[in-house]
């Protein structure tokens, strides 16, 4: 072990060595979603310890919005409930396995040798009986089947060979073991000789009469007549469990996955045979191995090896064909109504829409996990937020075959075509009398049953904000360049002319903050395509962040810039190492993101991309000159954080004055 420890050290130098010097794409090192539902303390974290024992059949296919697993069904909240990391899962929603704990940060003992990380253990399943349609024991003989759907990395890391995932199934040694003391409700009269006794803090009270007279504790409280208190009263031993391995699977690339098993995500189908597990308090975890980049390369400890689990189903009377659901699903995310951008300027949308801005047809991945072919019916809602403009689109209905039969919904016929490639029907509104806006736009999926109706649907909100978004808000991975002086240049590309005010920029959190180098933040002109001179500039930042989920940093500039046509957006660092800036990698928008670590500018490698945002000022600014006024207007405090004082004597005078505040996103 110690040579393979020294030739893995060796090899790994080397190819760090060989990389130096180019564009770096690594895991994030906090899960932001994870980190603010710890914060907030939801209903199911309370209700995490009111679990009743599991009555069979166990199923759960991960398509809640909390980010936890749900505690009806599971003990453990190392996994991350999510739509980012799976890539086409058989529905919107998986379980992700990675380097990351509870809290959304790196494990404490994460090396790079493989270190157990995640676990997702079931609550305790009754699988000794079965009490519906009648009550029965069980047994081997009634053929127990679990099953579940898995894929290495996703849209994440790809776990390398030995960064396994394993199923592991309970069984009860026949042992006890400790589990905990046991406590009574005791009245402190028992203690005392009379009304007027007191127990006085640090005195020792021992175990009440019936229980373990070897146990006591120290008294931190004054305490009197008919007060009362908990006492130890025995020890609690419970019978030991034991895991098996049923099952486990070496890491690999999603690309290897897919060429050996022609599938994105493959389903087990895992037998329950032994009578060991017909116990009334089995339970099933899925476990996983990861391993992190060493202290060589700071900026790339992070997140890695991801998994996505989905469908985990467990009941009796099954088979190993047993593999398909009486359901129609969605299997990706809702998508967006515009071409490229995922958020746009509402005056930039007016100025360019709907030839060059919005799609003609968008792409729905629509499955069906049945074994029996269903006639569906496809539609989508749009309506604005606090607005009056929407519209809905049926697209009627098609005859869908099983998804392991045909895949997923064609575009190839013409009913097919109205379900997965559906036509924008209409541009959004064009609303001169706001400055931003948002539509919620939901798709549904149905079979047309009169009667026990399968229904499936997604939604997406289409933002025009003042800023410019490739990006989805999350970072599967992070982004950056290893040596000082690197450039990196984000290439946009506005309608009409508007006014920049600044950058908004997310990054990723580093362990020990290795990212938190300087770097001076450009702003670029064309150049044929690429980035050309230098026209604005906020020099020597960091990377700074925000208090929230997934929450951009605003860079400002000192003087507002007049831009029109394609600009880029980027930065010059002064170190090398990785500024670890967030990665989308589920919107391929590499051709816009340009690099410099010699004299030549060269486009990504990388199909995703950044969370780098230009903002753009509210109203155009004709000219940033100065105004000449003899109205000035002083603001205090400033910066404030529950209100200000405007030290203008005769605005504060003026009863029809108005005051408009926009915040930095170009909301009033």
């Amino acid at each position: 072990m110690n040579i393979f420890k020294q030739y893995f050290t060796i090899i790994f130098i080397i190819l760090a060595a060989g990389l130096y010097g180019q564009e770096v794409l690594t895991g994030v090192q906090f899960n932001e979603t994870i980190r603010e539902q710890n914060s907030t303390g939801t209903e199911a974290e309370r209700l995490r310890d009111v679990r009743d024992q599991i009555q069979l059949p166990f199923f759960d296919d991960f398509k809640n919005d909390y980010a936890r697993p749900n505690p009806e069904h599971w003990k453990d909240i190392d996994v991350f409930i999510n739509k980012d990391f799976p890539y086409f899962a058989p529905n919107a929603g998986a379980a992700t396995f990675d380097a990351l704990d509870s809290t959304g940060n790196v494990y404490s003992n994460a090396v790079w040798i493989p270190f157990e990380a995640d676990k997702l253990t079931s609550n305790p399943i009754r699988l000794d009986s079965v009490f519906e349609p009648v009550t029965k024991a069980l047994s081997p003989a009634d053929s127990l089947y679990l099953s579940f759907y898995y894929q290495p990395q996703g849209y994440g890391d790809a776990p390398e060979s030995w960064d396994t995932l394993l199923l592991e199934l309970s069984y009860l040694t026949g042992d006890t073991v400790f589990s905990h003391i046991d406590s009574v409700l005791v009245s402190a009269n028992l203690y005392l000789e009379d009304e007027n006794d007191t127990i006085r803090p640090f005195d020792t009270i021992y175990a009440p009469p019936g229980c373990n007279e070897d146990l006591y504790i120290i008294n931190f409280q004054t305490l009197t007549w008919d007060d009362w208190l908990m006492m130890p009263c025995d020890s609690v031993f419970v019978a030991e469990i034991g895991w098996k391995t049923a099952w486990k699977s070496e890491g690999m690339t999603l690309d290897e996955f897919r060429e050996q098993n022609g599938k994105d995500f493959v389903q087990m189908m895992i037998p329950v045979k032994d009578s060991i597990f017909f116990h009334d308090k089995f339970m099933f975890r899925f476990r996983n191995y990861a391993s992190i980049a060493n202290n060589n390369i700071p900026s790339w400890r992070s997140n890695a090896d991801q998994w996505n689990v989905d469908y985990v189903y467990l009941n009796y009377n099954r088979s190993v064909a047993d593999s398909t659901y009486r359901v129609l699903t969605f299997s990706d995310r809702a998508p967006s109504f515009l071409k490229t951008y995922q958020v746009m300027p509402y005056r930039q949308y007016r100025a360019d829409a709907p030839y060059n801005v919005m799609k003609e047809n968008l792409e729905m991945y629509i499955s069906n996990l049945d074994k029996v072919e269903h006639n569906t019916k496809y539609m989508y809602r749009v309506q604005q937020v606090n607005g009056s403009f929407g519209y809905q689109y049926n697209g009627g209905s098609c005859n869908l075959m099983p998804f392991y039969v045909s895949g997923f919904q064609s575009c190839s016929t013409s009913c097919g075509s109205a379900h997965a490639c559906p036509p924008v029907n209409s541009p959004f509104n064009f609303d001169y009398s706001r400055d931003t806006t948002s539509y919620i736009i939901k798709h549904y999926i149905s079979d047309s049953s009169e009667s026990n109706i399968i229904v499936d649907s997604v939604s997406y909100r289409q933002g025009f904000y003042n800023y410019y978004a490739y990006d989805d808000g999350t970072p599967e991975l992070g982004y950056g360049l290893e040596p000082a002086g690197a450039l990196l240049a984000y290439q946009f590309k506005l309608s009409v002319p508007d006014t920049l005010f600044g950058v908004q920029m997310y990054f990723n959190r580093v362990k020990d903050d290795a990212n938190s180098q300087f770097f001076n933040i450009n702003i670029w002109q064309d150049n044929n395509g690429k980035p050309g001179d230098i026209v604005a500039q906020i020099p020597s930042q960091q990377a700074m962040w925000e208090d929230g989920l997934y929450k951009f940093y605003a860079y400002l500039l000192e003087e507002p810039v007049i831009l029109s046509g394609t600009f880029y957006v980027g930065w010059q660092q002064f170190e090398g190492g990785s500024l670890n800036i967030g990665f989308d990698a589920n919107n391929d928008n590499r051709s816009k993101i340009f690099y410099k670590v010699d004299e030549t500018w060269y486009t990504s490698n990388f199909g995703g991309s950044l969370l780098i945002r230009p903002m753009f000022a509210p109203e155009m600014i004709l000219s940033n000159g100065d105004i000449s006024s003899e109205e000035k207007v002083s603001i205090f405090p400033n910066p404030a954080r529950t209100h200000f004082t405007i030290g203008n004597e005769s605005i504060k005078q003026d009863h029809k004055a108005t005051l408009l505040i926009y915040n930095m996103y170009g909301a009033v």
